[in-house]
């Protein structure tokens, strides 16, 4: 796979933006999280408000052999389905309203015709099953077409039921409902590697269910000390390994990493390897703790490394290196002498994500003002690209974003003190095969490819 842009790399071009163009934006539009199923064919997002969209890649268009010049089309994403996932609800026992937006959507594997995803919200996490139908039965002998039943004594001959074509129709249903089981809020949703079972991550403990039972799942971690005041850290992210069903990591709020192994013991209390880069005393400030905190950790396809997120950087570690990452990526390190004021705004509380492509060999992570940042591990190039409807022409290649952090400004850069905190890029996503990229912006997806000579 090709890296992430500059020098003889390819170049990103927009594809396509899904959204609306208000200056005024819904809270319960903004996105909230963006997920590729296993084949790249769907793109499933959920909101704020509880929705839940899925797109649908269109056929490639196969473009005569005389048009030269004009671009290859690939096919667009197109909207699939869209469902209400989570309602709003209120916890009368601890007087707390409890919010419909979906934290987190997690793909199953595709079993047969049908498609099945994980969504969850802050405490109910829901098993959906999207399916087609593009023939309705006709002829019933007990009711007429219109739907009323017919007098059983007018009935002097026996039908066989037909099947007729119809428009195609897209069904969402929930299959399971897995409630109940989190004091605290959600975070992470992981289906493993069995594809039987998957682990819930809420504050301080870590569930482990089976698809097929609602009613009770097992607690394999739990962090809550006896006495709350002695509460020094939590889990801000969970995830399967996703080759051994066995083996697990979650990430906490001090920036270390615990790797588990579930065949060790029932509750993994004592983890299996823990990941922890030691600080420099040097540059240990008032935010130390804060800007080390880890958004979020993912394993690598192959399974050889995992990759965390904190505010200023992203890391890739070995799994068997624990002293150490292999790899710091440096995403918006100008912002360093900004943390004063990215803490009275509560901007450096803000949760950002990080994504593999499908090669492991390069990875992606948001920024401010809709920037979003691209790391060819390779090369070691990287990239700031801008996701704005100012370029959404289509197949306009999008042109590297250089920030100012001081002295004299160049034309093409934008000045730090300019940048825009309100446009943040929290969740991406990385087509599984291909190079096609996701990105949210508030209350848009943007969709980019590489560019095709």
């Amino acid at each position: 796979m090709a890296g992430v842009g500059g020098g003889n790399d390819f170049q990103w071009c927009f594809s396509q933006v899904k959204g609306a163009i208000d200056e005024d934006v819904a809270e319960a539009d903004i996105i909230s999280t963006v997920e590729f199923n296993y084949s790249g064919e769907l793109l499933a997002t959920g909101d704020k408000g509880g929705r839940v969209v899925i797109f649908q890649r269109e056929q490639e268009v196969s473009l005569p052999s005389s048009s030269k010049n004009r671009p290859h089309s690939r096919g667009e994403y197109n909207v699939y389905s869209t469902f209400q996932s989570h309602e709003p609800e209120f916890d009368y026992l601890k007087s707390l309203e409890i919010e419909e937006k979906i934290n987190k959507i997690r793909w199953l594997p595709q079993q047969n015709a049908a498609h099945s995803l994980l969504s969850t919200n802050d405490k109910t996490i829901k098993l959906w099953k999207i399916s087609e139908r593009d023939k309705r039965a006709e002829g019933y002998n007990l009711k007429d077409e219109d739907g009323r039943l017919r007098d059983p004594f007018r009935i002097t001959s026996l039908r066989v039921p037909v099947l007729m074509p119809m428009d195609l129709m897209v069904e969402a249903s929930p299959r399971r409902i897995f409630a109940n089981a989190h004091t605290y809020h959600i975070n992470s949703i992981s289906v493993n590697s069995d594809h039987e079972t998957y682990l819930s991550a809420d504050d301080l403990r870590i569930n482990l269910w089976h698809l097929e039972i609602t009613d009770r799942s097992f607690n394999i971690v739990d962090i809550k000390p006896a006495n709350m005041e002695e509460l020094t850290e939590v889990i801000t992210a969970a995830e399967c390994h996703p080759h051994q069903c066995n083996v697990f990591v979650y990430s906490s709020s001090k920036g270390t990493i615990r790797l588990c192994d579930m065949r060790a013991a029932a509750l993994c209390d004592r983890q299996s390897k823990f990941f922890e880069e030691p600080e420099d005393p040097s540059s240990r400030s008032f935010f130390s703790e804060i800007i080390s905190s880890i958004s979020d950790v993912k394993f690598s396809h192959s399974g050889r490394y995992m990759m965390t997120r904190d505010y200023l950087s992203v890391k890739v570690w070995d799994l068997n290196m624990e002293n150490r990452p292999v790899e710091t990526y440096q995403v918006h390190e100008y912002l360093r002498s900004k943390l004063c004021s990215l803490y009275e705004n509560d901007c450096i509380f803000d949760k950002f994500e990080c994504c593999w492509n499908g090669s492991d060999s390069a990875i992606m992570t948001g920024s401010y003002n809709n920037f979003f940042r691209m790391f060819d591990r390779n090369t070691r190039r990287d990239i700031t690209l801008e996701a704005s409807r100012e370029n959404s022409k289509p197949r306009a290649v999008l042109k590297p974003r250089k920030v100012s952090t001081g002295g004299k400004r160049k034309k093409d850069e934008i000045s730090v003190d300019s940048l825009d905190f309100n446009k943040k890029i929290l969740h991406t996503a990385w087509h599984p095969k291909e190079n096609v990229i996701a990105v949210a912006a508030t209350n848009n997806l943007y969709i980019f490819q590489d560019k095709i000579n």
